[in-house]
């Protein structure tokens, strides 16, 4: 199946950009798609073959996961790619477009027991949330 690429620019430095993304500290403040999830908890070791987890759950406690990965390559500032725990290769760039302005991108591969819009609008939604908060802080 083919990979889904999302695209956001955030106005604020690629090293703060960077840095709210991978620091489990931040981490637990964007990682849902809207307000009826929560992110309780994040663990990132952030190295070629290190793992990260991310718990994601319903705030009402219906339902939660662990969202988990290795990864497969890691430059700081740059890129990211990694594995999730089903084999789907997740990628993600970070470009400098000017001092104060990066462009994140994000390409995964989707799953196939769920429609294709479906999982392009919920990373998309996350990816947003990313994006607002950083500019907020």
């Amino acid at each position: 199946m083919e990979p889904i690429t999302l695209e956001i620019t955030i106005l604020k430095p690629v090293s703060q950009v960077w840095e709210f993304f991978t620091e489990p500290s931040h981490i637990t403040n964007w990682n849902f798609a809207d307000e009826s999830w929560a992110c309780p908890s994040a663990e990132n070791d952030l190295r070629v073959g290190g793992q990260f987890s991310y718990r994601m759950e319903q705030r009402d406690g219906d339902f939660g996961f662990d969202f988990k990965g290795t990864y497969d390559e890691v430059v700081r500032e740059k890129k990211v790619r990694y594995h999730l725990e089903d084999n789907r290769k997740v990628q993600v760039t970070f470009e400098e477009l000017d001092a104060s302005t990066t462009k994140v991108t994000e390409t995964f591969d989707p799953e196939e027991n769920q429609p294709r819009e479906m999982q392009r609008e919920g990373w998309y939604a996350i990816l947003d949330r990313f994006h607002k908060y950083v500019e907020n802080n």
